[in-house]
């Protein structure tokens, strides 16, 4: 009984420090996303109208398949060397 409880208390931190970190995650995604417009403002003018959007939300996604392909190898090479 005890250990049930350990194992409830246990996973309701961990879901618990998930949620936190996710929000802190959304919090930084938002805060990026305001520089990256503004970046991509001055550079191009505008982002008003479709094509100037579709061009945005093009760049910002190869920008995030990019970064999360190298955060999952830097990740595999860590595990690997320990």
């Amino acid at each position: 009984m005890a250990d049930d409880k350990k194992s409830f208390r246990e996973e309701v931190l961990d879901r618990f420090a998930a949620l936190i970190t996710a929000a802190f995650g959304l919090v930084a995604a938002l805060a990026w996303n305001g520089f990256i417009l503004s970046l991509f403002k001055q550079i191009f003018g505008t982002t008003e109208g479709l094509l100037p959007n579709l061009a945005y939300a093009v760049v910002v996604t190869i920008v995030a398949v990019i970064a999360i392909i190298m955060i999952a190898r830097s990740v595999e090479r860590a595990k690997g060397s320990s």
